[in-house]
């Protein structure tokens, strides 16, 4: 069983590898959430992400022979990072095997670190079940990304900084993929202070812990489908599930869409960058997922920020949709001169901003003298959208 001893030893080994990251005031997200939210940095992490700390700690307890032989890991990226790196500070060889469809960025930030990369077909299961296939055939010691003792242990240290760093908080929202970070933070806590509430957050995508705890036993997933690539886990660990049943309050889930527009929300108003799994806690506060935290103390974990710049575009033309802060408008028109000037000013004086525009003739069925008019609007939020709207039609302007 894990004992707080070993987190604190953890915390020992892991001074001089990792930084103990912030905890930032959040006072805009504060505001519109109802609730005094705190971010606990890990996106800041050394390699970006809170994994580190787990790897660390776990190959740092290996006997002399075991790092002789090298280590195994398995990982979508992040644990991919923490055991390369930790395996270059010992001087030991290290491969890992991902998922193929993991960022490329991850991928070669891993291979910055000397570790061996090895592409395996499917999600992070498929490269578990490779991962374990080369331990057996080679020897190598597997350093498991969340259901062992060390790696929740220094998982764990995390928990002990945001009792220090957050005088009287009252809940703490936190990640879950296979549910090491959930569980060795959620102990630490409640072994300090079984007054907080502690929460655990995942992808709708990929609700793995959330069914087992909710069916009393440990399910699998057929599939996984998830931006939050980081969490997409199909099956939790045998400790995790236990440790996530007993010191968790509660799991809940949030959709991709809701994701994109915490993402985006770190982004503009707190000037951070989160991957997908960092932003699910922040997601849970802000669509109103999480009990009984209104005018509460609540610290968010933000755990990892090495997201694919590729989709991040993507993501955030998503978060915007969410926001309210842009939206497609179809109009039926008249295709005769001055419709468009006539749309145009009405949206100006709503002070929307029009950045795309698509006229097209009517299809069959319509008026032979009719057109649509397709227009992206730049706007300040969904009432801000129904005020177009409304001018739009109290002007005689058909909106679809």
């Amino acid at each position: 069983m894990l004992t707080l001893d070993k987190v604190y030893h953890a915390k020992y080994v892991l001074k001089d590898a990792i930084r103990q990251t912030d905890m930032i005031y959040a006072p805009v997200i504060s505001k519109e959430s109802g609730c005094k939210v705190y971010l606990k940095t890990e996106n800041l992490q050394v390699t970006g992400s809170f994994k580190v700390r787990g790897a660390y700690y776990k190959i740092s307890q290996l006997s002399e022979k075991d790092k002789a032989k090298g280590v195994i890991a398995c990982s979508a990226g992040n644990h991919a990072q923490g055991v390369a790196l930790a395996s270059q500070k010992f001087g030991i060889k290290s491969i890992i095997c991902m998922p193929d469809g993991a960022p490329i960025s991850k991928v070669e930030a891993t291979k910055s670190y000397g570790a061996q990369v090895v592409a395996v077909p499917g999600v992070y299961d498929d490269a578990h079940n490779e991962a374990e296939r080369l331990k057996e055939q080679n020897g190598y010691t597997f350093i498991h990304p969340f259901d062992d003792e060390d790696v929740i242990a220094g998982q764990a240290t995390i928990g002990l900084e945001i009792i220090e760093q957050l005088e009287n908080v009252d809940a703490v929202v936190v990640p879950i993929g296979g549910g090491g970070l959930a569980s060795g933070l959620a102990f630490a806590i409640k072994s300090l202070n079984p007054k907080v509430k502690v929460y655990g957050v995942q992808s709708s995508g990929a609700p793995s812990m959330l069914n087992s705890i909710a069916d009393k036993k440990i399910e699998c997933l057929p599939s996984v489908s998830t931006i939050a690539d980081g969490i997409a886990v199909k099956e939790p660990g045998a400790v995790t599930f236990k440790m996530c049943s007993k010191y968790l309050d509660g799991v809940v889930a949030v959709s991709d869409d809701q994701v994109c527009a915490a993402i985006l929300s770190l982004i503009e108003k707190q000037k951070m960058i989160a991957e997908g799994a960092g932003a699910v806690a922040l997601a849970a506060i802000m669509f109103n997922k999480i009990p009984d935290i209104e005018g509460k103390k609540v610290c968010c974990l933000i755990s990892g920020g090495n997201i694919d710049v590729t989709i991040l575009s993507r993501v955030i033309n998503r978060g915007l949709l969410m926001g309210g802060r842009q939206c497609s408008l179809t109009l039926e028109l008249m295709d005769k001169p001055g419709q468009l000037v006539g749309v145009s000013q009405i949206i100006a004086e709503c002070g929307g901003n029009v950045t795309a525009v698509l006229h097209e003739r009517t299809n069959e069925g319509t008026a032979v003298n009719g057109c649509y008019l397709k227009l992206q609007i730049e706007t300040r939020n969904f009432e801000h959208i129904r005020q177009i709207k409304t001018k739009l039609a109290l002007n005689g302007f058909k909106v679809l």
